[in-house]
């Protein structure tokens, strides 16, 4: 057997770091929303992942090209933390909108009285104690125009996190929470295929990116299922405790989540083979915008600013993403 177990150590600790990106990615989704948090954390991987392979590859990108580029990406993670701020506001004056006009109409109830009816309402601590929506309330989301006061209370009182009330600062630190270990991922799978510190000894051979995929793949995949388990009886943010055996008998949307991990692993089988010619990866936060805002509805009947800050977080996430493609060079073989 080969001693290249430094390499394996760095492919193995890719995955680790992909996995809590990845979780740390799903609980952005519900207090950030998916526009923002896709953005965001590219970005932040840009910025630092970016910066780090530069210097680990010998600095054959382009310099002049490559940091505008970079700053750029920072532009739009800032940009982001602005959307989600003031989206978050837009949502409370919605809220308290509709609150103020439902106190109005209501003599028995006061704005205090349905603020912690909408906004301090506690689900079930055991997941398995939760009753089952009826009919009705599972297509009362789908007749209630999207934005609204009513989407919003709606979709709060479906899902299992909470996010209604919340700081807007805990979203924005779980964003940039997978954002940072999304960003080094990259490095340590670079190190683990070209040994760029020299670790493996004389006449060993680098890990083809195959094999270092696997031990990669391996260590994402242990890693998932043990913080998913502990997550299940120790769960964060509110969300109801669990069980193995509940999680077992609860099939339902399970094949999403299995396509989603298979979608997922596949694309990035394919970003280590395309080696630097994988920065075009970068655009997949405008494919989850997509996704985000006119198949889910986020953002709808936001403010002017609201509106005016996703437009430009988007257009200067599209022009970083082009000018790091413009900075791409080959890597020269080893001698």
């Amino acid at each position: 057997m080969q001693n290249n177990w430094p390499s394996v150590l760095f492919a193995t600790a890719g995955g680790v770091t992909l996995s809590l990106g990845t979780l740390a990615t799903q609980y952005g989704w519900a207090f950030v929303g998916l526009s923002v948090t896709e953005v965001m954390a590219s970005s932040l991987k840009v910025v630092i992942g970016t910066t780090l392979n530069y210097f680990l590859d010998g600095r054959i990108n382009k310099a002049e090209i490559l940091f505008p580029g970079v700053g750029c990406f920072l532009i739009a993670a800032i940009l982001g933390s602005l959307v989600h701020s003031s989206n978050a506001a837009d949502n409370q004056e919605k809220l308290a909108k509709s609150l103020a006009n439902y106190s109005k109409n209501t003599r028995n109830s006061t704005y205090e009285d349905l603020t912690e009816q909408f906004l301090e309402k506690e689900g079930p601590k055991d997941l398995e104690e939760a009753k089952v929506d009826a009919p009705e309330d599972t297509h009362k989301l789908e007749n209630v125009e999207a934005g609204t006061a009513e989407f919003l209370v709606h979709l709060e009182e479906k899902r299992s996190i909470k996010v209604l009330g919340s700081h807007t600062l805990l979203g924005l630190g779980i964003v940039v929470f997978a954002g940072v270990f999304y960003a080094l991922f990259t490095p340590a799978f670079n190190l683990a295929t070209n040994d760029q510190w020299h670790t493996l000894p004389a006449g060993v051979p680098h890990l083809v990116v195959y094999t270092a995929f696997f031990y990669f793949s391996l260590a994402c995949f242990a890693v998932s299922v043990g913080l998913n388990v502990w997550f299940l009886y120790r769960p964060m943010v509110g969300v109801p405790r669990s069980t193995v055996a509940a999680y077992l008998r609860d099939g339902e949307g399970r094949w999403l989540a299995l396509l989603a991990g298979l979608v997922c692993g596949l694309g990035n089988a394919f970003t280590f083979m395309a080696g630097q010619a994988a920065d075009s990866v970068q655009a997949l936060p405008l494919v989850s915008t997509f996704w985000g805002v006119v198949l889910f509805g986020e953002y709808r009947r936001s403010s002017r600013r609201t509106y005016t800050l996703l437009a430009s977080m988007l257009l200067m996430f599209a022009v970083a993403m082009v000018v790091l493609m413009a900075s791409s060079n080959h890597r020269r073989p080893p001698l």
